[in-house]
């Protein structure tokens, strides 16, 4: 058993607590957070970017979902900590397992700040039917967490116009208009991103995200901007004060919060901690309703999509730069995950523009790449040879862009079960890529495009086939995304609007032999407007080769094999140009016709 969890208990003990709630998040309800915040991995040993953690005076269990199931099983061995894969049949979710583990009259401890006012309130009115309480103004983990890194500190800078497209007052102006009607007289803002893109703002208080710890009021008057103040430069800081924005400490929040006159208030449940909800003054009129600035940072403006397709090609010739390595070079050299993720890393880092990855790269060879989410460990190198496949999903941060792609490499020859799949899985991304549907669709009506074709060989992979994609921001965003069935914290009926971005990455991993993912980013666009209505269709903006090697393109449709010339021809077209002689020539027969 892990000592965390004998410490805790022994707190549990002392403050008369008989389940503790650990989530993965942040204040702010962040998928990816900061040192200070990783209390979950900190206290089970398991280090994925998802997961909850419960603790009661005998048991302790963590639910995770179908990316992170193969990772969890190996590192909570030992813990004394039970697996619950959630979404499998027969499989109790984790506010469900607290009320059934819970006396009567008994108390749940969760720091109010990491868990967010939707399922607080959740946990709150199921708690009630057994008279037990909520002690949520502690955060028991600290207690005993004695080595914890503090809050970042790093700086801050404004974005500029031709990165984003739009002002600060811009935008103020548009979500002003979007609060007078709704009839709300303030707007209480603790999103990261959100509070990124409408300040303008960008830092590096999270890795892989360009984001600062801040809080964020608005009024129909004014705005405050709640962050640490020596993140800022005093010109920036001169800006925003000319925007009539005020600059106030990030401690500070909750304590105005509290202090609120205005009658209105946009409080959004899924977005604000339970903490800031229990803060609001009870006089104060809620408006319990998505934030609009989560739609309006999903749909790029015409600056935002310019500068995405030159990020994507930058990256794109980082991609294929690493192609080329590996095709030319694997059995003939050394090389490792670690290795071939450091090369890419490298090769991204030569372009102009290139602030850092855009998440934590995957770099997984043979059956490594049926984890989802593998993380190549430096202290257990794994060597690459001339044979099987080899996964890499990465990303990178550009002033340009946020970008996202998976390709998966044939380092050798390839049997028939391993090219059915893989090409299998490269008709369902075609599918995907080319669909044209009328304006309402949203992300459920389009899924089966995509895993139709992996379903018809009794296969499925367990995630979704696509996430939105920040502008120089997270690389998962919402309010959109491609999935087939709907889940209580994503929204899958959000209709597909003009200008959002959304990836196409359909796969299927075998535990114990290999695994399969092709990643391609889409921007939603308007096609023809006709008698039927107003037709959307995708404009694919990633740019890099998909392996041939690894094809039977007997197994393609006619349709499938010509889309997958015509993107070869406008990869090969657009990239020659920032290549050397031996790899343009190269790349000639990597993007050849079939």
């Amino acid at each position: 058993m892990r000592e965390t969890l004998i410490q805790l208990r022994q707190v549990m003990e002392q403050k008369h607590v008989d389940i503790v709630l650990i989530p993965s998040s942040d204040f702010h309800g962040s998928e990816y957070i900061g040192d200070y915040f990783k209390a979950r991995a900190w206290m089970s040993g398991f280090t994925g970017s998802a997961g909850t953690l419960v603790v009661t005076r005998d048991q302790a269990g963590l639910w995770t979902d179908g990316r992170y199931f193969i990772q969890a099983e190996r590192q909570l061995a030992g813990s004394g900590i039970t697996l619950y894969k959630m979404g499998q049949e027969g499989v109790i979710d984790f506010p469900q397992f607290i009320e059934q583990e819970m006396p009567q009259g008994g108390c749940l401890a969760f720091d109010g700040r990491m868990v967010s006012g939707a399922l607080g309130s959740q946990l709150e009115a199921m708690l009630a039917r057994k008279q037990a309480q909520i002690l949520s103004t502690e955060d028991l983990v600290d207690l005993i967490w004695k080595d914890r890194p503090g809050l970042s500190e790093a700086k801050a800078v404004l974005l500029e116009e031709r990165y984003s497209g739009r002002t600060t007052a811009q935008k103020l102006d548009e979500l002003r208009a979007d609060m007078r009607e709704e009839g709300a007289e303030a707007l209480l803002i603790s999103t990261l991103d959100d509070l990124a893109w409408l300040f303008n703002l960008r830092g590096d208080d999270v890795l892989y995200n360009p984001v600062v710890l801040a809080y964020g009021c608005v009024t129909l008057e004014q705005a405050v901007l709640y962050l640490n103040p020596r993140k800022l430069s005093e010109s920036d800081r001169q800006a925003l004060s000319a925007l009539n924005i005020e600059i106030k400490d990030y401690d500070t929040f909750l304590g105005d919060v509290a202090a609120l006159t205005a009658q209105t208030v946009w409080a959004d449940p899924q977005k604000l901690n339970y903490a800031i909800l229990r803060a609001i003054p009870r006089h104060c009129r809620r408006i319990e309703k998505t934030n609009p600035i989560v739609l309006r940072k999903a749909i790029k403006n015409e600056t935002e999509i310019e500068n995405l397709r030159r990020s994507h090609l930058k990256d794109g010739v980082a991609v294929t730069k690493l192609m080329y390595w590996l095709k030319t070079r694997v059995g003939k050299e050394a090389m490792s995950e670690c290795s071939i993720q450091t090369k890419l890393h490298e090769l991204r880092a030569e372009q102009e523009g290139f602030i850092e990855e855009s998440f934590g790269t995957i770099c997984a060879y043979k059956a490594n790449a049926a984890m989802m989410h593998y993380s190549a460990d430096p202290q257990h190198e794994v060597p690459v040879a001339a044979e099987g496949l080899l996964l890499i999903d990465s990303g990178g941060q550009y002033w340009e862009g946020t970008t996202d792609i998976t390709r998966t490499f044939a380092l050798g020859p390839c049997s028939p079960e391993i090219k059915k799949v893989y090409t299998t899985v490269l008709q369902g991304m075609l599918n995907l890529s080319e669909a044209r549907f009328l304006y309402g669709c949203s992300g459920i009506n389009l899924d089966i495009l995509a895993r139709g074709p992996v379903w018809q060989l009794n296969l499925d992979y367990q995630c979704g086939t696509g996430h939105g994609v920040g502008y120089l921001l997270n690389v998962h965003e919402g309010p959109h995304g491609i999935r087939w069935k709907k889940t209580a914290a994503l929204n899958e009926m959000e209709r597909l609007e003009a200008g959002m971005v959304v990836t196409d990455e359909p796969g299927v991993y075998i535990e114990g032999k290999f695994g399969i993912r092709i990643e391609n980013e889409l921007i939603v666009r308007r096609g023809e407007k006709n008698f039927y209505g107003q037709f959307m269709e995708f404009e694919t903006t990633t740019l890099a080769p998909i392996d041939l090697d690894a094809v039977d393109p007997q197994v393609l449709t006619p349709a499938a094999r010509e889309a997958l010339n015509r993107y070869h021809l406008r990869v090969r077209e657009a990239l020659t140009p920032y290549l050397n002689e031996e790899e343009a020539q190269w790349l000639k027969t990597a993007t050849r016709s079939i």
